[in-house]
């Protein structure tokens, strides 16, 4: 499990090196995002959850910070197909975003934290001359234990 104040120390660092301070106000929304990580949390879903902790705060602030974060690489924004930007932390070892697999009936989602896409990078280096930056992959399908088994006979996909 990881020590959240460890990670907040590692994004500290990242955010100096880019010139920019830990506010008070960015270490709450950071804190609610590692505490989360697993949810990917929607701005307005971070945006609820750090104003119980701190009834001041705006929702611009933490749209502000998010869009920092993302800038800097420390959030990617995604969308699931539900429609929602929702914010998932990269870790800062990762070089290359983590992919998801999602679950098109149910919408349950889960991570692949280990890189599959290394060999086919140095293939489309080898074969088109192009440096691979980032990537990421999402699988979308349903899962063997997926709940929802009327949607599933039906063949509809629910809403998340």
């Amino acid at each position: 499990m990881m020590n959240i104040m460890e990670e907040i120390d590692k994004i500290n660092q990242q955010l100096r090196i880019k010139g920019y301070k830990m506010t008070p106000q960015r270490e709450l929304t950071l804190k609610v995002l590692l505490e989360n990580e697993k949810d990917h949390l929607s701005a307005e879903e971070v945006f609820m959850l750090v104003k119980e902790r701190h009834s001041e705060i705006g929702i611009a602030t933490v749209y502000r910070t998010l869009e920092l974060f993302a800038e800097l690489h420390i959030v990617e924004k995604m969308n699931f197909g539900d429609g929602v930007a929702r914010f998932d932390l990269r870790g800062p070892d990762n070089t290359h975003m983590h992919h998801h697999l999602i679950c098109n009936v149910c919408g349950a989602l889960k991570e692949i934290k280990e890189d599959w896409l290394g060999q086919l990078e140095e293939r489309v280096k080898h074969e088109y001359g192009f440096q691979v930056t980032d990537h990421r992959l999402d699988f979308t399908g349903v899962f063997n234990n997926c709940k929802n088994t009327e949607c599933k006979r039906e063949g509809k996909a629910k809403a998340v």
